[in-house]
């Protein structure tokens, strides 16, 4: 077999949660991977778990706040080091409870032009500076 047909691949979903023309990060605790970079909300499938499910649920174990899933926004894939990570980004909206820093260090609400300056996890990156020339490109028009 060879390098490519051995290395591990990961499937995540991710959530652009926006409010007032601003997009939700949340940042990784010191005890985990990668840690204290920035990330869009989300995380791993579970076996079984459609990634709707898993994006809900990690979205509350998270942040404590409960969501509705919407339409698949992006695809990113990201060749890290030790494996490939494929995140499927989904729109979603918030429903009545207030996001919170409960499995993360700390969330942000961050305009979308302000996102590429944020220290973010190399897979989050690309979304970022494509959120951030959306919005440049949504208020040129406007």
């Amino acid at each position: 077999m060879s390098a490519e047909e051995t290395r591990p691949r990961k499937l995540v979903v991710g959530a652009i949660l926006r409010r007032n023309g601003r997009v939700l990060l949340s940042r990784r605790r010191p005890d985990q991977p990668m840690p204290l970079l920035w990330e869009l909300p989300g995380g791993k499938i579970e076996p079984g778990e459609s990634p709707e499910h898993a994006l809900a649920r990690e979205v509350f174990e998270e942040l404590g706040c409960h969501v509705t899933v919407g339409a698949i926004e992006d695809v990113v894939f990201h060749a890290y080091e030790t494996f490939d990570l494929y995140m499927l980004v989904y729109g979603c909206a918030l429903r009545d409870d207030e996001p919170r820093a409960v499995q993360v260090a700390e969330i942000a609400w961050v305009e979308p032009g302000l996102l590429p300056s944020f220290d973010l996890l190399p897979a989050d990156r690309p979304l970022a500076r494509k959120l951030a020339s959306q919005a440049l490109a949504g208020s040129t028009t406007a």
